[in-house]
C-alpha cells in the first residue's frame, strides 16, 4: 500500500510503495532523494568488478562516478526519474530514466549482487514505465553490454513491444511504453507469484505466535489463542503473556525473543500504544508477517508511522489493523486466527471484508446455510494486505471456487479493475455494496478510516469487471449458493412452474422486476397439455395445480428443462395434505441433466423457517428459497454475470492520429499561464481535443467584429457564432449562440446581439461553421481523486439536464466497453439498434469515447472535461462545442500507487 514517506527527506511528495519480490520477500519503492546519496554510494561501492563493468562499460573514476550519483538525487531536476528498491533501509536496486527527448528516455538500472534474479530490476521497470506514461514518454532507450543478458532479459520479458539491434558489443534497446494487454498480462503474471509467495506467510505459515494471549476468557487474545487451537491448527502454536504461565494448555512465554524458532506469523492482541514496539520486536526476532487486531491506531500518527516504520524496516506483511483476523480452511493448515465464534466452515468461499462484523455475520450465515469458506481475511484499515491481494491469492488457490469483497473503500481501483477483470473469467466474484447512503458512508468513515466509495463509481467498476453487486447478507449468500451448485444460465429466459397459481404468479412477478425475460416454449406447451388436468395451465407461469401428484409434476418439470427456449427454472412449490410434489424435483433434475441438459433450477419454498437452504441430492445441491423475491433477484445477479462472461472482451486499442507531444505541450503551456488550473481557452481546447484525433469543428476565436467578418468570409457559408464572456461557461443556456449567420448583415445583428447581452463582460465570440443536423450526445470526463478518470456518456445538447441517461465507465477503456456505454442508455433501442429512429454511425461514437478515454489516462492534469453536444449522423461525428479544466499534478511519485495495493 502507498504510504507517505517520512524522516528528514527533503522532497514533500515522496511516496513509498511496499512492493513484493519474486522471492516473496517485501521491498519499499520510491523516489531518490539527497538523503540517499550515501546508500547509493555504498551500493555502487560494493559492485564486483564483472558488474561494475556491465553496468559502465568499463571502469569509470571514482569522481565520475559521484557526479553521476549526485545527478539522481538532486531535487529540481525534471528531466531525471530515479527509482530506489529498499530492503528496510537497505537500497539494493535502481533504476533510472533521463529525458533525450520529449518522448523519449533513456533507461538504466543496477541491482546488489546478492540480490540478482530476484525481480529487482524488473519491479523498477514496471515503476518507471508508470512514471515515464505520465510524463509522455512513449519510447525507453537502453545501450546493453551483449554479455549482459540478464538484463537483455529484462527488457525483453517486460512484456513491452521493443526491438534489439547489435551494434558491436553492445545492444541497442529500444522499448515502447504501450501498457497494453500483453504487458499487463505480465506486470500479472509477476505479481501474482510474488504476492502468492508473499502471502503463504499470511494464509499458509509455519508457525504462530499470539502476542498479548491473556488469562482471562474475556479478552480477545485468549479467543483468538482459542480458536487457533479449536481449529486444529497444523504447525506449532506458541503464546505470549508478559505473566507466562499457560493458556489454553500452551505455555506462555513473556517475549517473541523467548521463542527458540522465530514464528512466521505473529496475532498481537496488545494494546494499540504497544503494537509499534512490539512489531519492532517481532522484525527484529525474524517473525515474516504480522495480523494487528488492535482499533484506535490510525487517526494517532506516532501510532501508525511506528507500525508502518517497523513494517517497512523488516520487510514484514501485514493484516490491518484493526481486524478481527484471518482463516484458511485447508486440511493441511486448518488456521482460525480470529475472535469469531463461528470455528471454521470450510468450504470453496474466499472472503476479504473490510469491517471484522461483517465477516463475522458471514461466517455464521454461510456455515447455517450449508457453505464454507476456503480463507477468509479481515483488512481491517487494510495498511498493507489488501483485497487485491486477496484476488491474486485466490486465483491461484484450487480450493478457491468463487471470491467474496466487502470493500468499503479501494486503494486502488485501476488494479482491481485489472485484476478482476482476469480472474472474473475463471472465478466468479460478488461485491457487498456498502456506504450508498451519506449516513452510512459516515459510518465507514468511522469505524475503518476508509473514505466510502461514491455509488455511480463503484458500480461502474463492477460493470466493467463483471463482479456481482449485492445490497445485503441474504442476497449475497443466495448468489453464493446458487454459483456453488447450480450451473451458469445461458441467458435471461426463464421459466416458472408451480403447483399453486397464485404462487407462480408471485414468482413471475418477481422475476419480470428482476430483469429476466420470460421463455415461450410452444413445443413444451403442447406436451405439457397432454399431461396436465384440463383446468391447469400449460403456459408460462405453468400452474400444474395443486392435485398433481409428484410423478406428474417431476415429469412437467422435465419437459419445461428440456426445451431450448428455457434457460432457466423457477419452482414453487406446496406441500399439502395430498402430497408435495417437490418430492420428485430431485429426481427431474437428475434425469435432465442426464440427457446433456444443464440449467440451473431454483425452487420456492414458501413457509420454510429459513430464507436459504440447500436441497441435498447427494449428486448435487439446488438452492431452496422461502422468498420469490429472493430467488428471482439472485438468478438475475448470475445472470448478468453469465452474460459478461460470454460477451467479447474487448480490448484497449491501438488508436492511430495521436499526437501525444503536441497535447503535453498543450497542457504544459497551459498550466505556466494559469500555475492554478482552470478552465482552457477555447483554442487551447481545440488543439488539445486534435492532438487526439477527436473530430473537432474548425473554431476561430474572434475578439473584435472585423475579426469575426474576416474568419465570416474565409469559413465560406454559414457560421455560428459562440460568446466569449466573463463567467460564461454554458453558453447555449445564458443565451450565448447565435446559429445560421448566413450573410454579412446576419454576422453583424448576431455580433450586436451578443456584446449588448453580455455588456462589459463580452470578449469576442467563437465562429464555427454550421454542422449537419444530427442527435446530440454528451461525452465527458471527470477524475476522481481515488478512482483516476472516468468516462460518462449520455444524452447531449438541451436534452443533457431533461434526461437524465447516463452511461460511466472507469479508464482504461476497451472497446467493449465503449460499445456497452452505448446500450445502457435507455433510449439505446432507438438510437442504435435495428429499429433505430434514424441510422447513426455507431463506430464513429465508440472512437470519440475511446479517444476520450485515452486522452484522460494520458493526461492526468485534465480533472473534467464536457464535450457537449457530441453531433452523430449516418456519416459520422462531430464536435462543436466542449470545455476542459487541468489542475496541476505532482509527477513521478504518486504515480507509483497505479502498481500499489
Amino acid at each position: 500500500m502507498p504510504t507517505a514517506g517520512g524522516g528528514a527527506n527533503p522532497r514533500a511528495d515522496v511516496q513509498v510503495v511496499r512492493a513484493v519480490l519474486a522471492d516473496g520477500s517485501v521491498v519499499t519503492v520510491r523516489s531518490l532523494a539527497r538523503d540517499d546519496l550515501a546508500e547509493l554510494e555504498r551500493l555502487h561501492t560494493a559492485l564486483p568488478a564483472e558488474d561494475r563493468y556491465l553496468r559502465f562499460f568499463g571502469a569509470p573514476s571514482e569522481t565520475s562516478i559521484n557526479k553521476f550519483l549526485r545527478g539522481l538525487v538532486e531535487p529540481g531536476g525534471a528531466h531525471v526519474v530515479a527509482l530506489g528498491a529498499f530492503e528496510g533501509e537497505r537500497l539494493i536496486g535502481v533504476g533510472h530514466f533521463e529525458l533525450l527527448l520529449p518522448e523519449a528516455a533513456e533507461v538504466a538500472f543496477v541491482v546488489e549482487h546478492a540480490r540478482h534474479a530476484r525481480g529487482v530490476a524488473t519491479l523498477l521497470l514496471e515503476h518507471l514505465v508508470a512514471a515515464g506514461r505520465q510524463r509522455g514518454v512513449r519510447t525507453f532507450l537502453a545501450e546493453v553490454l551483449a554479455e549482459n543478458s540478464a538484463m537483455l532479459q529484462v527488457l525483453r520479458d517486460s512484456g513491452l513491444p521493443h526491438k534489439t539491434h547489435l551494434d558491436g558489443s553492445t545492444y541497442q534497446v529500444e522499448v515502447e511504453l504501450d501498457a497494453g494487454e500483453p504487458y499487463q498480462a505480465k506486470v500479472g503474471d509477476r505479481e501474482r507469484i510474488a504476492d502468492v509467495a508473499s502471502l503463504r506467510r499470511v494464509l499458509s505459515p509455519a508457525s504462530v505466535v499470539v502476542i498479548g494471549a491473556g488469562h482471562r476468557p474475556t479478552s480477545v487474545g485468549n479467543a483468538v489463542l482459542h480458536n487457533i487451537i479449536r481449529g486444529g491448527y497444523a504447525g506449532p502454536v506458541h503464546a505470549v503473556n508478559r505473566s507466562g504461565g499457560e493458556v489454553h494448555g500452551v505455555t506462555a512465554v513473556r517475549s517473541v525473543a523467548d521463542i527458540s524458532e522465530p514464528p512466521e506469523l505473529a496475532v498481537l492482541c496488545v494494546p494499540a500504544e504497544s503494537v509499534p514496539a512490539v512489531a519492532e520486536e517481532c522484525g527484529r526476532c525474524g517473525v515474516r508477517a504480522l495480523v494487528v487486531v488492535a482499533s484506535g491506531i490510525t487517526g494517532r500518527p506516532e501510532i501508525a508511522n511506528g507500525l508502518l516504520t517497523a513494517l517497512r524496516r523488516w520487510g514484514m506483511r501485514l493484516v490491518g489493523p484493526n481486524c478481527l483476523g484471518l482463516v484458511n480452511s485447508d486440511p493441511q493448515v486448518r488456521l482460525d486466527a480470529t475472535f469469531s465464534a463461528a470455528g471454521i466452515p470450510g468450504g470453496g468461499v474466499g472472503v476479504v471484508t473490510q469491517s471484522g462484523g461483517v465477516g463475522i455475520a458471514l461466517l455464521e450465515r454461510l456455515s447455517a446455510a450449508g457453505l464454507g469458506v476456503s480463507t477468509l481475511v479481515s483488512t481491517g484499515d487494510k495498511y498493507d494486505v489488501s483485497g487485491n491481494d486477496a484476488l491474486l491469492w485466490w486465483e491461484r488457490d484450487e480450493r478457491t471456487e468463487v471470491g467474496v469483497l466487502y470493500l468499503e473503500s479501494f486503494g486502488n481501483p485501476r488494479k482491481f479493475s485489472w485484476l478482476a477483470r482476469r480472474i472474473g473469467r475463471s472465478k466468479p466474484l460478488v461485491v457487498l455494496r456498502s456506504g450508498t447512503s451519506p449516513v452510512a458512508q459516515r459510518a465507514a468513515l468511522s469505524h475503518t478510516a476508509a473514505t466510502a466509495t461514491p455509488s455511480s463509481t463503484r458500480d461502474a467498476l463492477l460493470r466493467q469487471t463483471g463482479a456481482i453487486g449485492v445490497d445485503d447478507l441474504e442476497e449475497l449468500v443466495a448468489v453464493l449458493g446458487l454459483l456453488s451448485w447450480q450451473p451458469l444460465p445461458a441467458g435471461p429466459r426463464v421459466a416458472v412452474v408451480s403447483n399453486a397459481g397464485g404462487l407462480g404468479v408471485l414468482a413471475a412477478d418477481a422475476c419480470v422486476r428482476a430483469g429476466l425475460e420470460f421463455a415461450e416454449f410452444p413445443q413444451a406447451q403442447r406436451e405439457l397439455e397432454d399431461l396436465l388436468p384440463e383446468q391447469a395451465s400449460a403456459r408460462n407461469p405453468v400452474d400444474t395445480t395443486a392435485t398433481i401428484d409428484a410423478a406428474t409434476f417431476g415429469t412437467s418439470l422435465e419437459t419445461v428443462l428440456r426445451d431450448p427456449a428455457v434457460q432457466a427454472l423457477v419452482v414453487p412449490v406446496l406441500r399439502t395434505a395430498i402430497g408435495d410434489p417437490g418430492e420428485a424435483l430431485a429426481g427431474a433434475v437428475a434425469r435432465a441433466r442426464a440427457g446433456g441438459c444443464d440449467k440451473p433450477v431454483l425452487v420456492v419454498r414458501p413457509g420454510q423457517p429459513e430464507s436459504f437452504r440447500p436441497l441435498d441430492s447427494g449428486a448435487f445441491r439446488v438452492p431452496v428459497f422461502a422468498d420469490p423475491e429472493l430467488a428471482a433477484k439472485a438468478l438475475a445477479d448470475v445472470v448478468g454475470y453469465a452474460t459478461w462472461l460470454a460477451r467479447p472482451r474487448g480490448a484497449v486499442p491501438d488508436l492511430a492520429g495521436i499526437d501525444l507531444a503536441a497535447a503535453r505541450a498543450s497542457v504544459v503551456a497551459a498550466l505556466d499561464r494559469s500555475p492554478g488550473g482552470g478552465w482552457l481557452e477555447p483554442e487551447a481546447v481545440q488543439d488539445l481535443l486534435a492532438s487526439f484525433g477527436l473530430p473537432v469543428v474548425p473554431t476561430t476565436l474572434c475578439r473584435t467584429e472585423a475579426e469575426a467578418l474576416t474568419a465570416f468570409r474565409d469559413m465560406g457559408g454559414s457560421v455560428a457564432l459562440k460568446v466569449s464572456a466573463d463567467g460564461i461557461l454554458h453558453k447555449a443556456r445564458a443565451g450565448g449562440i447565435v446559429l445560421d449567420a448566413s450573410t454579412v448583415a446576419d454576422l453583424r445583428a448576431g455580433w450586436a446581439r451578443l456584446r449588448e447581452r453580455f455588456g462589459s463582460g463580452f470578449r469576442g465570440a467563437a465562429l464555427q461553421p454550421m454542422v449537419e443536423p444530427g442527435r446530440e450526445f454528451l461525452v465527458g470526463v471527470l477524475s476522481e481523486p481515488s478512482f483516476g478518470p472516468m468516462i460518462v456518456f449520455g444524452m447531449g445538447g438541451t436534452d443533457t439536464d431533461l434526461i437524465a441517461d447516463r452511461s460511466r465507465r472507469l479508464v482504461p477503456l476497451t472497446t467493449r466497453d465503449a460499445r456497452e456505454m452505448l446500450d445502457e442508455l435507455r433510449a439505446a433501442p432507438g438510437l442504435f439498434g435495428p429499429d433505430a429512429d434514424r441510422a447513426l454511425d455507431t463506430g464513429a461514437v465508440v472512437d470519440v469515447l475511446l479517444r476520450t478515454a485515452r486522452l484522460a489516462e494520458l493526461l492526468p492534469e485534465v480533472v473534467e472535461a464536457d464535450l457537449n453536444p457530441v453531433i452523430a449522423t449516418g456519416s459520422g461525428v462531430r464536435i462543436p462545442d466542449a470545455r476542459i479544466r487541468l489542475e496541476p499534478r505532482v509527477l513521478g511519485d504518486p504515480l507509483l500507487r497505479e502498481l500499489g495495493g
